[in-house]
């Protein structure tokens, strides 16, 4: 076969299987589930519908669908301004990240094309004035735009009580524009007030179930979100985030095969749309991330293993764009396991590596925990040297205004260093300023180590009620069941050690894992 041919035959090919995937996925279109929207717009009816499901796409956050959605509403009716509000609304990823330069100028510019078709339409030009609120170039900074545009979706929320989905919208503005720090919960609470009202008559809007699971994503509120939780991913079977986004309330309530479940179905969700060329695919690693967490919570270490085995295959060694693949997962399993001569040597990633410090984080811990002080302290520097490039938080003077990562890294070098006083109330101090700003749902637990911390001091009184305290606001945490499990033996106290190593063989129930913990529960119970 001449070159020539054989090249003619692979574009005939690759013709083919583009035709395949354009048909596959104009029945996936046809056929998806994305819960039900009623957005009416002034624009043709040619347009409504691609408007209406690039609505739909939006209140999943599936982003890069719902951009090719809109632009084709606005192909189908150049008078269709509203289409490119959502083109601009694309582009604001709210609750997941502050938007580059770039993208402020390419909101901009969608804005002002809205802004020059000018419609007739009141309601819709309410929209329109919303996100030129939050793009208009003279804004300082973040909040000050996600601000604008908040106050500006509940005037148009007031100005039209019968539009369910400026409530919405206003509903997640409000927690978009949330202070990072926000102890008394504000915006959390208005906005589950106004999204809670709505779910009683609109259950199947994907929004309303979407941001009531993020209102209540905090450890206090989190048994409020179970409704949402389970009726979300029945109302967007077809978004794979609609499909993970109930794992953050069954994590905070530790219901682990929940939220693996959760998990494994937007994972299964994003390689088949992965297939028709859908956009998205680099979501599914949150749900990986989420995934190993609740493996390692039951004791199914291997399938953790697999999860990160094939998270970091996917991402190709870019520790630039997915550096928490390469670094949350490794210091996770290794942490989680108390693995510490492991979390010591986990390799630290190049320079430019997102969320390397976690790395540096973790190998001081490890160093910390195996008595290596003069390492811990090493890493301790890179950790705070690799925040500094990062441009996050500076690193601090010792006390309850560190960081939490950092106090505890601080506190476990102290007790290397036979400073068992200071480094309690290290942890202790910790803790507190860890649940005041909100207790991250994947994290170990600042308490969790305080207990672990007295246990180690021989104060096993003090470590069962800081493991009490720590299940209250993670429960069914395996270290935290183990660790009080420990306490109490050591405390003299047998029927409550055997309630707790009853409860960690059952939380493991169906596991093959040997974590010491779990085999001494296991010997315990069936001697008895």
């Amino acid at each position: 076969m001449s070159a020539r041919i054989a090249w003619a035959a692979v574009v005939t090919l690759s013709l083919i299987n583009l035709a395949a995937a354009d048909e596959a996925r104009e029945q996936h279109h046809h056929d998806e589930v994305l819960g039900t929207v009623n957005f009416p717009t002034s624009c043709s009816a040619h347009a409504q519908p691609a408007f209406t499901r690039g609505v739909a796409l939006l209140h999943s956050f599936w982003y890069e669908e719902a951009q090719k959605s809109f632009a084709e509403a606005a192909a189908a009716d150049r008078h269709c301004a509203i289409a490119r509000w959502g083109q601009a609304m694309s582009r604001y990823h709210q609750l997941w990240e502050h938007p580059s330069a770039k993208t402020l100028r390419q909101g901009w510019s969608e804005v002002q094309q809205a802004q020059r078709i000018a419609t007739r339409d009141e309601r819709e030009r309410g929209y329109i004035a919303a996100a030129a609120a939050f793009y208009h170039p003279g804004q300082a900074d973040y909040q000050a735009r996600a601000t604008a545009y908040a106050d500006a979706m509940e005037r148009l929320s007031a100005a039209h009580p019968e539009d369910h989905e400026a409530a919405i919208f206003y509903a997640l503005a409000l927690l978009a524009s949330a202070p990072e720090n926000d102890p008394a919960i504000k915006n959390r609470t208005q906005a589950a007030a106004v999204l809670e009202r709505i779910f009683q008559s609109d259950p199947n809007h994907p929004g309303v179930a979407h941001y009531l699971i993020h209102a209540y994503d905090t450890p206090q509120m989190a048994p409020l979100g179970l409704a949402a939780a389970r009726r979300y991913a029945q109302i967007a079977p077809s978004s794979p985030h609609a499909l993970h986004m109930p794992s953050h309330i069954f994590t905070r309530l530790g219901l682990w095969q929940d939220s693996i479940n959760s998990n494994l179905a937007s994972i299964a969700a994003t390689h088949k749309s992965e297939a028709m060329h859908m956009g998205g695919s680099g979501h599914q690693f949150h749900a990986m991330d989420f995934l190993v967490y609740a493996y390692l919570q039951n004791g199914h270490e291997a399938d953790a293993r697999r999860v990160m085995d094939e998270a970091a295959a996917l991402a190709r060694g870019e520790t630039g764009r997915w550096g928490y693949v390469f670094a949350d997962f490794p210091a996770r399993f290794a942490l989680e396991q108390h693995h510490w001569p492991e979390a010591a040597a986990l390799h630290p990633l190049p320079a430019d590596a997102d969320n390397r410090d976690i790395i540096y984080w973790a190998r001081a811990l490890g160093a910390a925990r195996t008595g290596n002080a003069e390492q811990a302290e090493r890493e301790l520097q890179q950790f705070d040297a690799a925040r500094k490039q990062a441009g996050g938080a500076p690193a601090r003077s010792r006390g309850s205004n560190m960081e939490p990562e950092r106090a505890e890294a601080v506190a476990w070098i102290a007790l290397a260093r036979g400073r068992t006083s200071e480094a309690i109330a290290a942890l202790r101090s910790a803790a507190v300023e860890e649940e005041r700003t909100g207790l991250d749902s994947l994290a170990i637990p600042a308490r969790e180590m305080l207990a672990d911390m007295l246990l180690q001091a021989n104060r096993p009184q003090e470590a069962l009620e800081e493991y009490r305290n720590t299940l209250r606001l993670a429960p069914n945490r395996f270290n935290s069941i183990a660790g009080a499990a420990q306490a109490a033996e050591q405390a003299g106290d047998a029927r409550l050690a055997f309630t707790y190593y009853a409860q960690l063989v059952n939380l493991c129930a169906g596991s093959t894992s040997d974590r010491p913990e779990l085999n001494h529960a296991r010997s315990l119970m069936a001697s008895k």
